[in-house]
């Protein structure tokens, strides 16, 4: 063994280890403590760490530390979301408590209703902007692009995580005043709270892994939506139709045991907190299974699907105008850029105001929550039957369907005056730069358009109950299911509302009708290439998403590399020098170089990576500037080739599929161009402008006088 210098009591102290860890540890402390600072416990910390290992090491070999990562998601996204909840509840008890104190003080109840929304509002942008820039809006677009394969960093850092999460509980303490959700920011925080548990994993195996997996992203977002509403299902069905690009089967299972655990956990908090006696559906529901609808009926739910799909048509419309005019108007402009704040108080305070209860509020269930919007929308009783009741008792059941049927009002009167308002205040809150998400409320909006179908087709049938006169034979509540899903589902084109509506109530039975105007609204909305909400996001902010941008520029698809591709200008030979490649290394930041035999012929021969280089550097810094690239390194081979007679959307597609940030392409062995993120996003903002009618008029003015062969 050999000899060591320290102290006589440390000496004693290895010493005695001997006999209890090993003359083995023993040596590798006294070693420790000639280079190290004398800490307390050592060994208690050197047993608990043994403990530690081991018990890692055995868990990893029965399941893999992977899984056990994919269940915390879910359980640590869950306790996320319900501690949200809980905070977003105790503010709005809170502003109802005041606003109730104040009663017959109008003056004070206006200030009351208006300005604690707006303040809220006001903090929420500025605390997200001051903590991170980028955490406005919903982020499910940027998620998109990062399941693609674009690196977005920023978007999954963890101060992003922490202004989004403050942000969006500010957002959400507004109220329905504001009418906002939160199912796309959290889609947003369960992505990056998977890449910050994908570096712990990481981690703990020992490896140093930068960015996560594909694979933890896309299970990622299955987990948001399944720990917003409890429903696994539908929300790995989600990152299926809106998120994912190329969806791997491999996928699917780790997206269902996380989505699985993420609602287990959020049902069982909700038993726990006693909000629920048992685990059940978020919005219960009590329909009559032995009569759910009659077979008649079918044809009304699909007019019910047509009409919201002519409905989000509008919505979309008026969307994306709202986006581009706030964004070319040079005064919105100015305002945004440099007042986000004040912007976000002031639009706050208007849609304050006109749902002010005393005023226009009064006609649209303005006191009620989001949650409470939804489950008096979905109530199996027939409001109008009830309101010319009189002698209908006055219970706590009653209170929300009572907020729809003010004195001297009929409930068609305040849908429709609910409907006419909320489209528009909706419309221009997507403008607000805070975290916030836009789901729940056109699922909201959905449930009110099948609401007042229902309610008027009751009202007009002459067999408004049954013949026995115990069960309506005519639901209301049904037509508001099949409503919120085909809206929902026609603005994000995607069919998962209609799951998700079945999940969300426990009602099954209406299963036929909700998927058959879901698939009818979906149809209208998708005819001539509309694009939807995401879609028409991801355009705005020039987002490298083609899927996006074909949904208003069809041409995009058969459009050949060799008409939009430039020459690359990042280029090495092979008998390239020290002085050339560190010429090339300060000038470019790409990490993937492409090697040819000479500038002339441009034959493709492979490629190099920044690391390789600057490793080549670092061992000729010192009197090797005579040494060739070709003298040192074999170059990798370039497994993928791209055609210059590839379409657009070929390359993009081979693009997301091998999850590559760069392609060569080539033509007949030289290289022609690269392929790349940037390169995409270049070439769809061209494409873009050369679409515009601006743009097309001005070529064929100047095509007039130019005779074509």
């Amino acid at each position: 063994m050999r000899a060591f210098q320290c102290s006589p009591e440390k000496a004693v102290e290895y010493l005695a280890m001997d006999e209890g860890l090993g003359v083995i540890h023993a040596e590798e402390m006294l070693t420790a403590s000639t280079t190290q600072p004398w800490k307390p416990w050592r060994c208690l910390r050197w047993m608990v760490k043994e403990c530690v290992q081991r018990t890692q090491a055995a868990v990893s070999s029965v399941l893999g530390l992977h899984w056990l990562c994919y269940v915390a998601l879910g359980v640590v996204t869950a306790l996320v979301s319900f501690a949200m909840n809980l905070t977003v509840a105790k503010l709005l008890r809170a502003h109802n408590w005041l606003y109730s104190q104040l009663e017959g003080h109008a003056v004070l109840q206006f200030l009351c209703w208006t300005l604690y929304p707006a303040s809220l509002c006001a903090l929420s942008t500025s605390f997200s902007h001051s903590i991170c820039p980028h955490s406005a809006g919903s982020g499910v677009p940027e998620v998109r692009c990062m399941l693609a394969g674009v690196e977005l960093p920023d978007y999954l850092s963890i101060s992003h995580l922490f202004a989004k999460l403050v942000g969006l509980t500010c957002a959400l303490a507004a109220g329905s005043t504001v009418f906002l959700g939160k199912v796309g920011p959290f889609v947003h925080l369960s992505t990056m709270l998977g890449a910050y548990l994908h570096r712990l994993c990481a981690s703990a195996a020992g490896k140093e892994e930068q960015k996560p997996k594909q694979e933890m992203l896309v299970v990622s977002a299955a987990v948001g939506v399944a720990s917003c509403f409890g429903a696994p299902i539908s929300g790995v069905l989600f990152s299926v139709e809106v998120m994912g690009t190329h969806y791997a089967v491999r996928d699917y299972y780790p997206s269902l045991l996380a989505a699985a655990c993420g609602a287990l956990t959020f049902r069982l908090l909700s038993v726990l907190s006693r909000e629920q006696e048992t685990v059940q559906a978020l919005f219960k529901t009590t329909y009559s299974t032995s009569l759910p609808f009659h077979p008649v009926e079918i044809l009304a739910f699909a007019a019910l699907g047509l009409l919201c799909g002519a409905l989000s048509c509008v919505y979309l419309f008026c969307h994306r105008w709202i986006l581009q005019f706030v964004r070319t108007n040079r005064i919105l402009a100015k305002i945004i850029a440099t007042e986000k704040a004040l912007y976000s108080g002031g639009v706050v305070f208007l849609l304050a105001c006109a749902t002010f209860p005393l005023s226009a509020g009064h006609f649209m269930a303005a006191k009620l929550s989001m949650s409470q919007l939804l489950s008096s929308l979905l109530e199996e009783t027939q409001w109008y039957r009830l309101s010319q009741n009189a002698s209908v008792p006055q219970g706590a059941e009653d209170l929300l369907w009572q907020a729809w049927s003010p004195s001297g009002t009929t409930i068609f009167i305040t849908l429709g005056v609910f409907l006419f308002m909320k489209l528009w205040m909706l419309v221009l809150a997507c403008t607000l730069p805070i975290p916030a998400g836009y789901f729940m409320p056109v699922f909201i909006y959905g449930a009110a358009v099948g609401r007042l179908l229902g309610e008027g087709l009751t009202h007009v049938s002459a067999n408004g109950t049954s013949s026995r006169g115990t069960a309506p034979a005519i639901n209301p509540g049904g037509y508001a299911l099949a409503g919120a899903a085909a809206f929902s589902g026609a603005v994000t084109h995607s069919l998962s509302p209609a799951l998700l509506a079945l999940e969300l109530t426990g009602q099954h039975t209406h299963a036929v009708p909700v998927l058959l105007a879901t698939l009818l609204a979906n149809a209208l909305a998708r005819s001539r290439h509309r694009p939807s909400f995401y879609d028409a996001i991801a355009i705005v902010k020039k987002l490298p998403h083609p899927l996006s941008l074909v949904r208003t520029c069809p041409k995009l698809l058969s459009v050949r590399l060799g008409q939009v591709i430039q020459a690359p200008t990042t280029v090495l030979e092979k008998q390239s020098g020290v002085t050339h490649i560190q010429q090339l290394l300060n000038s470019s930041p790409e990490s993937v170089f492409p090697v040819v035999d000479s500038q002339e012929s441009r034959v493709l021969l492979g490629s190099v990576s920044r690391l390789q280089l600057e490793a080549f550097l670092q061992a000729h810094r010192d009197g090797g500037l005579a040494k060739k690239l070709v003298d040192q390194w074999s170059f990798q081979p370039v497994k993928i080739q791209l055609s210059a007679e590839a379409t657009f959307k070929q390359a993009y597609s081979v693009l997301t599929a091998v999850r590559k940030q760069c392609l060569f392409v080539t033509e007949r062995g030289r290289l022609v161009g690269v392929i790349t993120w940037s390169e995409i996003k270049r070439i769809m903002e061209e494409f873009t402008k050369a679409t515009t009618p601006h743009h097309q008029t001005a070529e064929r003015m100047k095509c007039n006088h130019i005779p074509t062969s």
